[in-house]
């Protein structure tokens, strides 16, 4: 009863005898169960921590049980050091207290040596070890052989019974009087990793891993920090690392229209004019400055040296559920300009000197005329996202400690010139080729290729594409680079991370005022998803590489005023020279997961009544592409539901004398039983009881079938 009276309270007004007098009770509580066990009160010991949060947030910061003023100071130092961050506007909640007990753990006798050996420690063999660059004669030691005050200098091997331990170079190894092994750091050792600016093969392959562990590890952090399913569960965002002027270095697996376009965002950071200081963190969304398309936000913190020169930039992407708009999950077919797509932060400055500034982004995001509809799940998300950026902050830095911010920014460099050369070889294989890509409402993609083998390079020319156009699958043109960066790192037989350098030996020519670079204010949040795709299967049957795949995301969002929720549908993979494609996979730009049924269920008012596999729906050839999925979902609220999907009138193509893959289908069954067709883009108020069920295209085969 006393707990209950915090938990899920505003610290500040809560009372310090309150806290007491649950801690007094749980105390008892732990020392009842103690003595019961035999453990004399005497000999227990008690710790009470307390688990606070920002309200809003599912993030949890330990801290233990003090006087309320000091819990809260507490709160935030620690919140600053793991995330970077404070925000002194919102209320810090009590979510839980805990107290541990334990009681006197039976004493271990140990054997103390008094004598010190007098004799060295001898070695029972001599092998050849590398260490620090080089081969070394090395010593072999026995650990029951060594006694109180041996000291072994490395490199050296001490084998026991179950372990063998390595003595490097500039450590030691020592034996205190209980007969521990103790290995130290010697005084002279140099305190850094010494690597040179000069690329070697071998450095660069551990830097290539090196800079994909931060992304990675920002990716792990944004996933358990986040609050809405759309992060914590479909994976639906992105982290990379940048150099100082914005280039791509390095970045996680994650969806590669995000990655191939979120340079774009931080390069407006830079060059926009912004006075950048230390602990400040900006977020950007807007498709016409940088950005893809609204539910997209993009947060880019600089990397800032010991000299207050910004050394690198990190950044994460992240697509939000709900950013306003027209309709719930701002995704609507219906919207004809950016305005009622959602809100627009346009480089903003979400984090000041380290302080979050929940009054200017709540008063960007409730903005009107369609102002977001879950406010505190988008600032729970945008604070995950700087806790992920913080993390590889915090992981460059370590980087520069280890080996140098000049050799650091080298090794950026070097990855980016390995990235180029790579490009430049395939380049040398490419053949001419251009291919017109036909939609479901007659749009048409149309791309040459023409490469120039003397100087490996290529021209990539979208010339001929249709104008832009008067619904929302126009791409903004970083998601057509994007587009062409996933092409040409899929056939790069090296593995290297995408990064700025594939672009290097490549010319793109994208008409303005086409459906590919659209101008102002066109609206575009089906570019993103649908415009990516069907350009992507253009470049691939241009350069005759790859089948076709369902060309489509099949982007689904239903949602009111009080939850919203999207995702991306999957089909089968796409069929090449030498391999069939695969059944249920997300494919090229996007690289999401299906929300887990139990999830969806949890937290929306639906039923997944069927998600199945399409047996024999894929594109039959030579090599057949992956079958297709079928998606039922049945609501049981009243609420608005819209589709956004592609060639459910044009079936993707079949290469190379391979039949064309299948249509899907999209329709709403009524509770009642009747059944309506939609079209690809469609938006419709749906009731308890009814259905909605997609069926998603499938690729064309690969190759006549003999």
């Amino acid at each position: 009863t006393e707990q209950q009276k915090l938990i899920g309270k505003d610290l500040s007004i809560l009372d310090d005898a309150d806290i007491d007098r649950a801690i007094q009770m749980l105390v008892a509580e732990n020392t009842s169960h103690l003595t019961d066990q035999g453990i004399s009160a005497c000999d227990i010991t008690h710790s009470a921590k307390a688990h606070l949060r920002y309200q809003g947030t599912n993030t949890l910061i330990e801290v233990a049980v003090a006087s309320i003023d000091q819990m809260m100071t507490d709160f935030h130092n620690k919140h600053l050091q793991k995330f970077g961050f404070v925000t002194t506007e919102k209320q810090i909640w009590m979510d839980t207290i805990a107290v541990e007990s334990a009681g006197a753990a039976q004493r271990l006798e140990e054997v103390v040596e008094t004598q010190s050996a007098t004799d060295p420690a001898v070695a029972v063999a001599e092998v050849r070890m590398f260490a620090d660059g080089r081969w070394h004669k090395t010593p072999v030691y026995k650990f029951e052989d060594l006694k109180f005050g041996h000291q072994i200098a490395g490199p050296a091997i001490i084998v026991g019974d179950n372990d063998t331990i390595v003595v490097e170079t500039n450590w030691s190894a020592s034996i205190n009087k209980w007969s521990h092994l103790i290995l130290e750091k010697c005084d002279s050792a140099v305190s850094r990793t010494e690597v040179t600016t000069t690329c070697d093969p071998v450095k660069l392959e551990i830097f290539n891993h090196l800079f994909m562990s931060i992304a990675q590890q920002m990716g792990v952090v944004l996933q358990n920090t986040s609050q809405s399913v759309n992060v914590k569960e479909r994976l639906d965002f992105s982290c990379a690392i940048f150099d100082d002027v914005g280039n791509l270095i390095a970045n996680a697996p994650h969806v590669p229209v995000h990655l191939g376009s979120m340079d774009s965002a931080v390069k407006v950071v830079i060059n926009g004019g912004n006075i950048i200081n230390r602990g400040d963190v900006f977020v950007q969304n807007n498709p016409y400055n940088g950005g893809s398309h609204l539910p997209d936000i993009t947060v880019v913190t600089p990397v800032f040296g010991t000299d207050d020169s910004i050394e690198f930039f990190v950044a994460s992407r992240a697509h939000h559920e709900d950013v306003g708009g027209i309709a719930p999950g701002s995704m609507s077919p219906l919207a004809r300009t950016i305005a009622e797509e959602g809100v627009t932060l346009d480089c903003e400055k979400m984090i000041e000197g380290g302080t979050f500034s929940s009054e200017r982004i709540t008063k960007l995001l409730n903005a009107p005329p369609y102002p977001v509809r879950n406010l505190q799940q988008n600032i729970a998300d945008l604070m995950a996202q700087a806790a992920a950026n913080e993390t590889g902050v915090k992981e460059l830095r370590k980087l520069v400690a280890n080996y140098s911010r000049e050799t650091v920014k080298a090794y950026m460099g070097h990855i980016q010139d390995a990235a180029e050369a790579s490009v430049r070889r395939l380049i040398a294989d490419v053949q001419a080729g251009s291919f017109e890509y036909r939609l479901d409402e007659g749009e048409v993609i149309r791309v040459t290729i023409e490469p120039n083998h003397q100087h490996r390079s290529v021209t990539i020319d979208f010339t001929g594409t249709s104008a832009q156009l008067a619904n929302n699958r126009n791409a903004p043109a970083a998601i057509t680079r994007a587009a062409v960066l996933y092409v040409l790192r899929c056939l790069v037989a090296d593995d290297i991370p995408l990064n700025a350098g594939c672009m290097k030996p490549v010319t793109l020519i994208v008409p303005a005022g086409s459906m590919l670079n659209p101008n102002y204010p066109a609206a575009v949040v089906a570019g993103n998803v649908e415009t990516s795709q069907a350009v992507t299967n253009a470049l691939f049957a241009a350069l005759g590489a790859l089948g076709s795949s369902q060309g489509t995301m099949n982007n689904l969002t239903f949602g009111n005023d009080r939850y919203q929720y999207y995702e991306t549908i999957c089909s089968g993979s796409p069929a090449g020279p030498g391999f069939d494609g695969v059944a249920a996979v997300h494919t090229h730009m996007t690289n999401t997961r299906m929300t887990d049924p139990e999830v969806l269920e949890q937290r929306y008012p639906v039923v997944v009544d069927e998600f199945s596999i399409r047996r024999g729906s894929g594109g039959r050839g030579k090599w057949s592409a992956g079958d297709g999925i079928s998606r039922h979902i049945r609501f049981l609220e009243k609420m608005e539901c819209a589709i956004l999907s592609g060639h459910r009138v044009v079936a993707p193509f079949g290469m190379l004398g391979g039949e064309a893959g299948e249509i899907g289908v999209n329709m709403i069954v009524r509770s009642d039983g009747q059944k309506e067709n939609l079209s690809g883009s469609a938006q419709r108020t749906v009731h308890s009881g009814d259905a909605i069920i997609v069926k998603s295209p499938t690729g064309g085969g690969f190759g006549r079938d003999s």
